[in-house]
């Protein structure tokens, strides 16, 4: 690391931490949220989830393992910025290819280091979510103050735009038995993997696919992935979603993709006080019974006074920290979705099921 350089971090509420510069000296802004996961630091920042967000880490090392090339996400970090309490530059894991600080510079990722992230996570909690600059540069707080103004809101931002891919590209098992039209709306790898290892060919098709190049693919399912951003500023994809519910082939939705199928459903979505952000989360499976501990990463939610309303679809899954929603599915065609990760990379593993069950539709309604 170059020689040491003081940060600061502000908040939307006037609310000001001093610390070290970590990563990219520059200046960076966005909505503050923070993760509670003990692990997989490199997944977290390469999610497309995260994108436009500043992130606070909750635990306190960050960087004593440093990244591995084949632990990513998607193709570069997309965190806005990196809020830590201790930041390790060197690692000491033999099968590292460089350090979290060389990835951080390479992906021009502004950071700061050395506060007091306890403090500043319970600020939030109380207060909720904003938004936050982060400077390593010589600029008076008067003018990061006026830069912070020009922050955009998340609510009402459409982000999946963003990191969609531009291309449409296949990932395949050999000799597949099934074709999956994937919406990316900014997927995880991960997704893709546990889908290539169930056999199936993916398609990944960028977020403005028309509905009619869907269908040429003749796909046997429909993957709508996560991605960052509010659902409501996406009428296009809940316009699309809404078509490809009609087909009635078996869909599978993810986080975003989860919120854009409630949204073609007549659902409404609203913003979170604070976000779920963690590896921890507790999840009920309202059919099973059983208790799952997820990952999840999601600043919205599908209304539950939207469902009371809607004799078609039934919530699956209860987080079970605050009742949101956290699982629907539709009562008249093989259509489901879950607000968090079952795609879990570093981890939990709980609910990788939901892969299988998505697989069963698709053999179900060709046969």
């Amino acid at each position: 690391m170059s020689a040491i350089k003081e940060a600061i971090l502000i908040l939307e509420d006037g609310s000001t931490y001093t610390g070290l510069a970590v990563g990219k000296i520059g200046t960076t802004s966005g909505e503050i949220a923070f993760n509670t996961g003990m692990t997989g630091y490199q997944e977290v920042f390469t999610d497309p989830s995260y994108y436009g967000q500043v992130l606070i880490m909750n635990t306190a090392h960050i960087g004593n393992y440093g990244v591995h090339s084949q632990e990513i996400e998607s193709d570069s970090m997309k965190i806005s910025g990196l809020v830590v309490k201790k930041f390790s530059d060197g690692f000491s894991r033999v099968s590292a290819n460089e350090s979290l600080q060389t990835f951080m510079e390479n992906n021009n990722v502004v950071g700061i280091s050395d506060i007091d992230t306890r403090a500043l996570v319970r600020c939030i909690r109380s207060k909720g979510a904003m938004n936050c600059i982060i400077s390593s540069e010589d600029l008076t707080r008067d003018e990061l103050k006026i830069r912070l103004h020009q922050t955009p809101s998340m609510n009402g931002l459409e982000l999946s735009s963003k990191v969609s891919t531009q291309e449409a590209f296949i990932e395949s098992a050999n000799e597949p038995s099934h074709r999956i039209a994937l919406l990316d709306l900014g997927v995880k790898k991960n997704i893709i993997r546990c889908l290539v290892e169930r056999g199936c060919l993916v398609k990944v098709f960028p977020i403005n696919v028309s509905f009619e190049e869907l269908m040429e693919f003749n796909p046997d399912g429909f993957m709508l992935s996560n991605g960052p951003g509010d659902p409501s500023a996406m009428p296009n994809t809940v316009e699309l979603v809404k078509k490809i519910v009609e087909t009635k082939i078996p869909v599978f939705g993810i986080c975003l993709g989860h919120q854009i199928l409630g949204l073609s459903q007549g659902l409404t979505t609203e913003k979170m006080f604070n976000g779920h952000r963690g590896i921890n989360h507790p999840i009920k499976n309202i059919k099973t019974g059983k208790g799952e501990i997820t990952s999840q990463n999601h600043g919205f939610v599908i209304s539950r006074d939207s469902l009371s309303n809607n004799s078609n679809c039934s919530i699956t899954h209860v987080h079970l920290n605050d009742n949101t929603v956290a699982g629907i599915e539709l009562n008249d065609r093989p259509v489901f979705s879950v607000q968090y990760h079952p795609e879990a990379s570093a981890g939990p593993h709980d609910s990788r099921y939901l892969f299988d069950q998505f697989i069963s539709n698709i053999e179900k309604y060709k046969n």
